[in-house]
């Protein structure tokens, strides 16, 4: 049986994807503040889904994690409740959000609330294969601490970028409060379970598309050595 997942490994397997989702925030901001194309650097709350973003990044290191962890001998007990894990933490981090934000409570306690209630969906995708969730939760905090700190220095200088700005309604505040509400929180809850239920889940199908392909490979295979023995 292999040994646990050390710290140690993680760290030489996230190193490298750490690194370019730091060069991706740079960039981002970068773009933001020269004011380049908004397709690629909105500067909209929320970023509205510009193409240069770290968001991007989190399905195609999922894969790469769960790739290299399965190689490792740290591959999940059974690819199905990965992926079954996966999809009900997905679920249920819907169901839990749409239910906040029709409670009608103040846009603050919205935030906050719908925030808290993703631990519960991260825990639940990390139990469907939890080497690929410590992996997941390890890398998303190397990803978004950088991106609260950037949030607060934003917001104290005003920089005009989406890293400071709150959604629609969201009252005036300090800056210390509103960088928590919509920086702090948001980057160490809901953003990090985002990431371990989409890399999850994207690494799961990974692995799970990879042995259908072995399978079909070792099909077609053992169909040409059948047909090579008949025809000697």
């Amino acid at each position: 049986m292999p040994a646990p997942v050390s710290t140690f490994s993680i760290r030489r397997l996230i190193v490298v994807p750490a690194v370019i989702t730091f060069a991706v925030t740079l960039l981002r901001l970068v773009g933001e503040l020269q004011h380049w194309s908004p397709r690629f650097f909105s500067r909209e709350p929320g970023g509205a889904g510009a193409i240069i973003g770290i968001v991007w990044l989190v399905p195609i290191f999922g894969a790469y994690f769960a790739t290299r962890l399965n190689q490792a001998g740290h591959g999940p007990t059974s690819r199905a409740r990965a992926i079954g894990f996966a999809l009900a933490a997905l679920a249920v981090e819907f169901v839990l959000v749409f239910t906040m934000f029709k409670l009608s409570l103040p846009i603050v306690a919205t935030i906050v609330l719908s925030n808290l209630v993703s631990f519960l969906s991260l825990g639940i995708a990390y139990r469907g294969w939890p080497e690929l969730g410590k992996v997941e939760v390890i890398y998303g905090l190397t990803a978004r601490i950088p991106v609260a700190l950037l949030m607060f220095v934003a917001m104290s200088a005003n920089w005009g970028t989406h890293y400071e700005l709150g959604p629609p309604g969201f009252p005036q505040m300090s800056l210390v409060s509103k960088w928590f509400v919509i920086g702090l929180l948001p980057q160490l809850s809901l953003w990090i379970a985002f990431t371990v239920i989409v890399g999850s889940l994207f690494g799961s199908l990974t692995l799970l598309f990879q042995k259908r392909r072995q399978v079909s490979e070792s099909a077609s295979h053992s169909s040409a050595a059948r047909g090579l023995g008949a025809h000697p």
